[in-house]
Protein backbone atom coordinates (compact mmCIF):
# COMPACT_ATOMS: atom_id res chain seq x y z
CA UNK A 1 0.00 0.00 0.00
CA UNK A 2 2.69 2.60 0.55
CA UNK A 3 4.47 1.55 -2.60
CA UNK A 4 1.33 2.21 -4.51
CA UNK A 5 1.05 5.85 -2.20
CA UNK A 6 4.87 6.63 -3.59
CA UNK A 7 4.14 5.77 -7.09
CA UNK A 8 1.24 7.88 -7.29
CA UNK A 9 3.19 10.96 -5.44
CA UNK A 10 5.93 10.26 -8.13
CA UNK A 11 3.60 10.30 -10.85
CA UNK A 12 1.93 13.68 -9.59
CA UNK A 13 5.38 14.74 -8.93
CA UNK A 14 6.02 14.32 -12.57
CA UNK A 15 2.74 15.80 -13.90
CA UNK A 16 3.22 18.87 -11.78
CA UNK A 17 6.18 20.24 -13.65
CA UNK A 18 3.95 20.50 -16.23
CA UNK A 19 1.43 21.75 -14.57
CA UNK A 20 3.23 24.07 -13.54
CA UNK A 21 4.44 25.62 -16.41
CA UNK A 22 1.32 25.96 -17.94
CA UNK A 23 0.28 27.86 -15.24
CA UNK A 24 3.24 30.02 -14.89
CA UNK A 25 2.61 30.76 -18.72
CA UNK A 26 -1.13 31.70 -17.93
CA UNK A 27 0.14 34.18 -15.57
CA UNK A 28 2.48 35.30 -17.78
CA UNK A 29 0.01 35.87 -20.45
CA UNK A 30 -3.00 37.45 -18.08
CA UNK A 31 -0.10 39.64 -16.60
CA UNK A 32 0.72 40.81 -20.42
CA UNK A 33 -3.08 41.48 -20.74
CA UNK A 34 -3.17 43.14 -17.65
CA UNK A 35 -0.15 45.64 -18.62
CA UNK A 36 -1.50 45.78 -22.42
CA UNK A 37 -4.35 47.52 -20.46
CA UNK A 38 -2.24 50.04 -18.28
CA UNK A 39 0.09 53.00 -19.80
CA UNK A 40 3.49 50.67 -20.33
CA UNK A 41 2.77 49.46 -23.14
CA UNK A 42 6.26 48.26 -24.45
CA UNK A 43 6.99 46.34 -21.28
CA UNK A 44 3.60 44.32 -22.09
CA UNK A 45 5.16 43.93 -25.82
CA UNK A 46 8.31 42.61 -24.47
CA UNK A 47 6.24 40.33 -21.87
CA UNK A 48 4.20 39.34 -25.28
CA UNK A 49 8.00 38.48 -27.05
CA UNK A 50 9.04 36.78 -23.97
CA UNK A 51 5.84 34.17 -24.53
CA UNK A 52 6.76 33.17 -27.79
CA UNK A 53 10.33 33.37 -27.43
CA UNK A 54 9.87 30.19 -24.94
CA UNK A 55 6.78 28.61 -27.09
CA UNK A 56 9.93 28.93 -30.15
CA UNK A 57 12.33 26.82 -27.69
CA UNK A 58 11.63 23.61 -29.23
CA UNK A 59 11.78 24.60 -32.65
CA UNK A 60 14.93 25.87 -32.21
CA UNK A 61 16.09 22.62 -29.99
CA UNK A 62 16.01 20.37 -33.06
CA UNK A 63 17.93 22.68 -35.23
CA UNK A 64 21.99 21.14 -35.54
CA UNK A 65 24.44 22.61 -34.45
CA UNK A 66 25.95 22.96 -37.56
CA UNK A 67 23.22 25.04 -39.60
CA UNK A 68 24.08 29.09 -38.28
CA UNK A 69 21.06 30.45 -40.14
CA UNK A 70 19.43 31.44 -36.97
CA UNK A 71 19.95 33.89 -34.75
CA UNK A 72 17.40 34.44 -32.04
CA UNK A 73 16.76 37.12 -29.79
CA UNK A 74 14.44 39.97 -28.48
CA UNK A 75 15.63 43.30 -29.05
CA UNK A 76 14.23 46.23 -27.02
CA UNK A 77 14.89 49.35 -29.26
CA UNK A 78 11.74 51.64 -30.11
CA UNK A 79 10.24 48.83 -31.22
CA UNK A 80 10.33 45.58 -29.57
CA UNK A 81 11.18 42.27 -32.07
CA UNK A 82 11.68 38.76 -31.78
CA UNK A 83 14.52 38.41 -34.41
CA UNK A 84 14.27 35.25 -36.06
CA UNK A 85 17.10 35.56 -38.30
CA UNK A 86 19.42 38.62 -40.33
CA UNK A 87 15.81 39.42 -42.46
CA UNK A 88 12.59 37.53 -40.48
CA UNK A 89 11.53 39.09 -36.87
CA UNK A 90 8.54 39.43 -34.78
CA UNK A 91 6.64 42.57 -34.02
CA UNK A 92 3.63 43.22 -32.09
CA UNK A 93 0.67 44.92 -34.22
CA UNK A 94 -0.80 48.21 -33.48
CA UNK A 95 -3.07 47.22 -30.75
CA UNK A 96 -0.25 45.03 -29.46
CA UNK A 97 -2.19 41.76 -28.83
CA UNK A 98 -1.71 41.16 -32.09
CA UNK A 99 1.93 39.14 -33.39
CA UNK A 100 3.31 40.05 -36.64
CA UNK A 101 5.75 37.93 -38.52
CA UNK A 102 7.50 39.92 -41.40
CA UNK A 103 10.46 39.21 -43.29
CA UNK A 104 12.24 42.24 -45.04
CA UNK A 105 13.08 41.69 -48.34
CA UNK A 106 14.75 44.13 -51.33
CA UNK A 107 10.97 44.69 -52.37
CA UNK A 108 9.66 45.68 -48.93
CA UNK A 109 8.30 44.28 -46.00
CA UNK A 110 6.23 41.02 -46.52
CA UNK A 111 3.81 39.80 -43.70
CA UNK A 112 4.14 36.02 -43.00
CA UNK A 113 1.70 35.83 -40.66
CA UNK A 114 -0.68 37.45 -38.33
CA UNK A 115 -2.63 36.35 -35.49
CA UNK A 116 -3.07 36.64 -31.59
CA UNK A 117 -2.81 32.93 -31.07
CA UNK A 118 0.60 32.04 -30.04
CA UNK A 119 0.39 28.53 -31.84
CA UNK A 120 -0.71 30.05 -34.94
CA UNK A 121 3.31 32.25 -35.12
CA UNK A 122 4.36 28.97 -34.23
CA UNK A 123 3.62 26.89 -36.79
CA UNK A 124 4.37 30.11 -39.32
CA UNK A 125 7.95 30.31 -37.70
CA UNK A 126 8.24 26.67 -38.09
CA UNK A 127 7.25 26.58 -42.11
CA UNK A 128 9.97 29.58 -42.36
CA UNK A 129 12.59 27.80 -40.68
CA UNK A 130 11.98 24.58 -42.45
CA UNK A 131 12.17 26.36 -46.01
CA UNK A 132 15.14 28.38 -44.84
CA UNK A 133 16.98 24.86 -43.96
CA UNK A 134 16.09 23.40 -47.63
CA UNK A 135 17.22 26.55 -49.36
CA UNK A 136 20.38 26.29 -47.59
CA UNK A 137 20.92 22.66 -48.26
CA UNK A 138 20.18 23.73 -51.89
CA UNK A 139 22.96 26.47 -51.73
CA UNK A 140 25.37 23.91 -50.51
CA UNK A 141 24.69 20.99 -53.06
CA UNK A 142 25.68 23.38 -55.97
CA UNK A 143 29.24 22.75 -55.94
CA UNK A 144 31.57 25.65 -57.45
CA UNK A 145 33.56 22.81 -59.49
CA UNK A 146 30.59 21.40 -61.22
CA UNK A 147 29.66 25.02 -62.23
CA UNK A 148 33.00 26.03 -63.25
CA UNK A 149 33.80 23.06 -65.42
CA UNK A 150 30.97 23.69 -67.82
CA UNK A 151 32.65 26.97 -68.93
CA UNK A 152 36.00 25.55 -69.48
CA UNK A 153 34.85 21.73 -71.88
CA UNK A 154 33.19 24.44 -74.14
CA UNK A 155 36.38 26.45 -74.49
CA UNK A 156 38.22 23.53 -74.90
CA UNK A 157 35.91 22.91 -78.23
CA UNK A 158 36.17 26.09 -79.38
CA UNK A 159 39.94 26.62 -79.27
CA UNK A 160 40.97 30.50 -80.25
CA UNK A 161 43.98 29.47 -82.82
CA UNK A 162 42.34 28.65 -85.93
CA UNK A 163 39.86 31.81 -85.53
CA UNK A 164 43.27 33.30 -85.46
CA UNK A 165 44.96 31.35 -88.05
CA UNK A 166 42.32 31.97 -90.75
CA UNK A 167 42.14 35.73 -90.08
CA UNK A 168 45.70 36.26 -90.35
CA UNK A 169 45.42 34.38 -93.50
CA UNK A 170 42.93 35.69 -95.18
CA UNK A 171 44.69 39.13 -94.55
CA UNK A 172 47.55 37.91 -95.75
CA UNK A 173 45.77 37.08 -98.61
CA UNK A 174 44.21 40.55 -98.95
CA UNK A 175 46.95 42.28 -98.48
CA UNK A 176 48.86 39.94 -101.59
CA UNK A 177 45.71 40.51 -103.55
CA UNK A 178 46.22 44.60 -103.30
CA UNK A 179 50.31 44.55 -103.47
CA UNK A 180 49.06 42.58 -107.05
CA UNK A 181 46.25 45.18 -108.08
CA UNK A 182 48.13 48.05 -107.25
CA UNK A 183 51.23 46.38 -109.71
CA UNK A 184 49.48 46.03 -112.50
CA UNK A 185 47.58 48.94 -112.54
CA UNK A 186 50.81 50.99 -112.59
CA UNK A 187 51.83 49.16 -115.81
Amino acid sequence: MAEAKNIAGEAAGEGRPTRLRDALRKARIEAADRTGVVVDLRDAEVARLEILNEALDPLFAQIPDRVDLFDRGISQGETPRLWIDVVAHILMGRDKRVYRFVQDTRFGRIVIAESHDVPVIVDAVTDYVARRMVEREHAMVASPVAVLAAPAEESRRRSRFWPFAFGFLLGALALFGMALYASLSSL
